[in-house]
């Protein structure tokens, strides 16, 4: 029977009838019980979750909250089927029922989800229920070669013209670098891309392979201002068709080859490999498969970068963020990460750590995605729209409250001791001869 559909119609009485048993008291009297059950569910929820400054507004207005002072934000909850699917699975229903619209947020939504984020129990700190509330119960991949490839289509194949709305121009889809604060979203990537370059000292005639090369922004940018050869692979059709394109217009065809295939099946001998926000669709059950294929491809001079998304802590990623946004996604710690170099003996030079980046990233990506939240619904449905901003906006809240973070990884072979002694080079612009400042002012315009 559903709590939301319970008949509380009452039996008129007859005078002329047999006495009856009050039904009215009876159905008053379970009504009443199961609403105090609510209650008490919502208030231990609240509890397993550090107790959030939020309240939780139930389908008859009560507001439910356990923090010392009256909260200003929190969720408004439609109907009962809402509640109790919320109660009994918040880590999936959460984003279910707010997509659906029958959970409202109270303010900014941005700040909702940074009060609840903050509160959450810390895995090292306590062993309980509310650390695994908001994420699920278990990690658990499935990235086979067929299964990848699916998961990569739910996401990045939605369509380019949705992401040419709220992407910048490049369509660069990955933190951006923001060299001061009045960066624009452009002048930051292309900052970005030639950020990496620089890491990875790129020369004239070197060859490098790039595992997940999204629209092709990093291969072009480095065949255009490094002048290398660049081989890129990825398994999103939607992108790799754009990627070429784009090749061709600029005329790197040559010098860049596009490859729809997965990582798996990179062939070939690289003085370079890159790979810039793929790992979170790897698995950690893959990260020896990887470890392999850089081993395979790179020469005893060889070096590399992988730039990921990382989390403090090993638990698994919220559920209905794997369901509704990123099928098979999985952010892995920085100890994890190591395991992609641990085994090929290769060693890691240079760590740092990009997360407040990403989130005036995703602060850009949101106010674009916002102005053109009309045309969104349009292709798609408001349902969707709903769905796409509760990702950014919880993105955002992650990234500034150190939940996650922004790893880029430099790393070479053991023996090789071309490396710089300090990181000069990396921000003593007379060094990088490289980049074509028509370009840069192009883009910072």
């Amino acid at each position: 029977m559903k709590l939301d559909k319970m008949n509380l119609a009452t039996q008129p009485e007859s005078s002329e009838s047999a006495p009856q048993k009050n039904t009215n008291t009876r159905i008053d009297s379970n009504t009443t019980h199961i609403l105090s059950i609510e209650k008490w569910l919502v208030r231990k929820l609240l509890v397993a979750l550090g107790k959030p400054c939020i309240f939780i507004s139930l389908p008859d207005n009560t507001e439910i909250f356990v923090c010392n002072k009256k909260p200003t934000t929190g969720i408004h909850i439609q109907n009962r089927s809402a509640l109790w699917r919320f109660i009994t699975n918040p880590g999936l229903n959460f984003g279910e029922e707010f997509s659906a619209g029958r959970i409202q947020v109270s303010g900014d939504l941005i700040h909702f989800l940074q009060t609840v984020i903050q509160a959450r129990p810390k895995l090292h700190e306590k062993k309980s229920l509310g650390h695994h509330l908001f994420q699920g119960f278990r990690r658990h991949h499935n990235n086979s070669l067929s299964r990848a490839q699916d998961n990569i289509h739910y996401h990045y194949d939605v369509g380019n013209e949705f992401y040419k709305l709220w992407l910048d121009e490049d369509l660069v889809y990955t933190c951006a670098y923001f060299p001061d604060a009045e960066a624009t979203l452009e002048q930051a990537q292309f900052s970005k891309l030639d950020y990496i370059c620089r890491k990875l000292r790129l020369k004239p005639g070197e060859t490098v392979v790039e595992a997940g090369c999204g629209w092709g922004s990093l291969a072009l940018h480095m065949a255009k201002y490094y002048g290398v050869k660049v081989t890129a692979y990825n398994v999103s059709h939607q992108q790799i068709l754009e990627a070429r394109q784009r090749a061709q217009q600029q005329g790197l065809d040559k010098q860049v080859e596009f490859i729809e295939d997965d990582y798996r099946n990179i062939k070939g001998t690289y003085d370079v490999f890159v790979s810039i926000g793929m790992l979170e669709h790897v698995g950690t059950e893959n990260y020896r498969t990887l470890c392999n294929v850089i081993d395979s491809c790179l020469p005893e001079h060889g070096r590399g970068l992988i730039h990921s998304i990382a989390q403090n802590e090993p638990v698994p990623m919220n559920p209905w963020l794997v369901k509704r946004i990123f099928p098979g996604g999985y952010t892995p710690t920085l100890r994890e990460m190591m395991d992609v170099f641990e085994p090929g003996g290769f060693s890691v030079l240079d760590v740092e750590n990009l997360r407040l980046h990403y989130a005036e990233t995703l602060q850009h990506w949101l106010q674009r995605f916002d102005q053109h939240e009309m045309q969104i619904s349009q292709m798609f449905d408001e349902k969707f729209v709903r769905a796409w901003r509760l990702y950014l906006a919880g993105s955002i809240a992650n990234f500034s409250c150190g939940d996650l973070n922004l790893f880029q990884v430099i790393f070479t072979r053991p023996a090789n001791n071309d490396i710089p002694l300090t990181r000069a080079y990396l921000y003593n612009d007379d060094e990088n001869t490289n980049r074509d400042e028509k370009s840069w002012k192009r883009a910072t315009s």
